[in-house]
């Protein structure tokens, strides 16, 4: 057993030499390696910053944001116009609504005073008349100048040329007086509200 002993060593050392060269190798190769990848970890940064700062691509990518900023701009332009269109439209109509609220009121009115003045044209000469006709002249000339200062004003209809947005034309008649195409009687007055025709007149007209 004794005889073997130089040999058992022999080997020993053998082998803790074989593994310190294998290590020795194996760190090298780690070392190798390692120093390759940062090689192309700093090569790829290198290109990217080379990317980052290519004019071309700057320049690319300038004129792509100014677009950009081009759109933005000429979509706020085209809100704040149509703002100001539906502000302007909206005043509009507000102010219409003011100045033509009394419509409907006026409108109901004429009847009434339709009749005041048929009353007035059918009323006699007589003495008993004269009190009545006096009243109802006094409560007329009051209903009229309510009506005026809502901006009601008659239409003036006889000797003007027929036209269709102010004059309705229920019939057609001869006329030594008048040329084709103009006023001659008027059967129902027309009403202006400022400056909309709320009633056209009932006329006829010359052919």
């Amino acid at each position: 057993m004794k005889e073997n002993q130089p040999f058992q060593d022999s080997e020993n050392e053998l082998n803790q030499q074989t593994n310190e060269e294998v290590n020795e190798h194996t760190a090298e190769a780690e070392a190798s390696q390692a120093g390759e990848t940062a090689s192309e970890d700093a090569s790829e940064g290198t290109a990217a910053e080379n990317e980052a700062l290519d004019p071309a691509a700057l320049k690319s990518e300038v004129e792509r944001l100014q677009g950009l900023a081009d759109d933005y701009q000429q979509r706020a332009i085209r809100t704040q116009a149509d703002f100001d269109n539906f502000r302007k439209r909206t005043q509009k109509e507000k102010e219409d609504l003011a100045k033509y609220a009394s419509t409907k009121l006026v409108t109901e009115l004429l009847p009434v005073v339709d009749n005041f003045e048929r009353a007035l044209a059918a009323a006699g000469e007589g003495s008993e008349m004269e009190s009545f006709t006096k009243g109802v002249s006094m409560i007329f000339r009051q209903l009229e100048g309510v009506l005026q200062s809502e901006g009601l004003q008659a239409m003036v209809t006889v000797g003007e040329p027929f036209n269709p947005e102010y004059h309705q034309a229920i019939m057609q008649v001869e006329s030594d007086e008048y040329e084709e195409g103009i006023v001659v009687e008027e059967v129902q007055k027309g009403y202006m509200l400022k400056d909309k025709v709320l009633r056209p007149a009932m006329v006829k007209v010359s052919m």
